[in-house]
């Protein structure tokens, strides 16, 4: 099916499909904590956009409120909170080696393919929309899995278990035409309350061991008395 041959908003979502999915994997290859957390925060705001563009589409009128809930907490406030603790550690200036870069990438890349090649047999009879959607979605899961199996820095965990959470909050917008009101407002607390939690964890980390890295965190061990 030719392109122009689709309507605006399908036209619009595909795109933004595109920039979600290319955002998580920018993400891999990032080793600068502050520029993660950029790229993290311009996919909550592409997530922002599809948000709006669905509820002016779909005449969905409490989607709006998820957008503006989507922008307090994944464009401002848990990029803020991330990018607060980067800079008291003095972590803004590292670089982290990242361990067998092009094959993270070339694997990155591989997880997107098999997202279409798994999904396309299923939704193969649904609109492109759907397709397109739940593929992309369930890359940006997988990418986001692997950005945590990659990185060392604590940081980059969560920023990668966030981007899970944008996953599936993208394929329920686009897939689901939006879910129920309540349930919106449950994620977006769920969310806000992990963000304090983790930054509880890395204040504790920070005056226990004065670094975010996991590979000393798992070189722990308790001392015997």
């Amino acid at each position: 099916m030719n392109i122009e041959q689709l309507d605006f908003y399908t036209q619009a979502i595909l795109s933004l499909a595109a920039l979600v999915g290319l955002t998580s994997f920018l993400m891999l290859g990032q080793g600068r904590l502050l520029r993660l957390i950029f790229v993290f925060a311009m996919q909550g705001f592409l997530l922002t956009l599809t948000t709006a563009l669905a509820a002016y589409s779909l005449n969905n009128h409490h989607l709006y409120i998820s957008a503006v809930l989507t922008l307090v907490l994944k464009v401002i406030f848990i990029p803020w909170m991330l990018r607060r603790q980067v800079l008291q550690m003095n972590m803004h200036r590292d670089i982290e080696a990242l361990k067998n870069n092009t094959a993270v990438m070339l694997g990155g890349a591989s997880l997107m393919v098999f997202s279409y090649y798994v999904l396309h047999p299923i939704v193969q009879s649904s609109s492109v929309v759907m397709l397109n959607a739940l593929a992309v979605s369930l890359s940006v899961v997988l990418l986001g899995m692997l950005l945590m199996i990659s990185h060392r820095q604590a940081i980059a965990h969560v920023v990668g278990f966030m981007s899970i959470e944008n996953g599936l909050f993208f394929a329920a917008i686009v897939a689901t035409n939006g879910m129920p009101m309540v349930v919106e407002l449950g994620v977006a607390f769920d969310v806000l309350v992990a963000a304090v939690l983790f930054g509880i964890f890395f204040l504790h980390i920070r005056t226990s061991i004065d670094s975010l890295d996991v590979d000393l965190l798992n070189k722990l061990h308790e001392v015997e008395k």
